[in-house]
């Protein structure tokens, strides 16, 4: 398959699509997200494409687009749709592809094949997108161990929200990972505001694939 980078988080709605944009948009990359579970809104693939002003043909469209915001698994089934994993082939793309997740490491594809399966799977370095609030440190450290029990590579984890030094050290030291950087919220999001807060936040340098 081409040369990838998965981007996951530890939970829904921490800014996983924001951080797989900024990836996308600094390291020149392609984009694929699987499986796109809920329609009415902007998909991932859409925002990113805003947000890392990505030409579409470099946004690849998603095996199955599904209408229930839900976990995949139930917005498949609710559809009368099974999740295959040889439609989730990735697609071939000439440099390096950013694939993201849905949800969490955990979260079910059908049952019982979870997304981490898929990563391990592919064979691809995860890049882990993590909250800074209170309760981080249990769930970074349970999906790092749910990674790790399938011998999924971690390339790094990004943190989203205020700063908390001791809370992104004790995940590091404790997960042995590297921290990659920091995105804080950003009032207004936009590609003009995300890539220089990225720039600022982040060492790319740390970054393993």
């Amino acid at each position: 398959m081409s040369r990838a980078l998965i981007v996951t988080g530890t939970d829904t709605g921490i800014g996983k699509t924001v951080i797989a944009a900024a990836l996308v948009h600094a390291l020149d990359a392609g984009y694929w997200k699987p499986v796109q579970a809920g329609l009415e809104d902007e998909t991932d693939r859409e925002a990113v494409i805003r947000l890392a002003r990505l030409p579409e043909d470099r946004a690849y469209p998603e095996a199955y687009r599904l209408k229930l915001p839900a976990s995949p698994h139930f917005a498949a089934a609710e559809e009368g749709v099974l999740i295959s994993p040889a439609r989730l082939t990735p697609p071939g793309h000439d440099g390096l592809l950013v694939i993201e997740g849905a949800g969490g490491v955990l979260v079910p594809l059908s049952e019982p094949l979870l997304y981490a399966d898929m990563f391990a799977q592919w064979r691809a370095p995860v890049v882990l997108v993590a909250r800074t609030a209170l309760g981080t440190i249990n769930h970074s450290l349970l999906s790092i161990e749910a990674l790790r029990a399938r011998n999924v590579p971690i390339a790094g984890i990004a943190f989203v929200g205020d700063a908390m030094p001791d809370t992104e050290r004790t995940i590091c030291a404790i997960g042995q990972v590297r921290r990659l950087g920091r995105l804080p919220h950003l009032d207004r999001l936009s590609c003009d505001t995300l890539h220089p807060a990225f720039a600022e936040g982040f060492d790319l340098s740390e970054l393993r694939l």
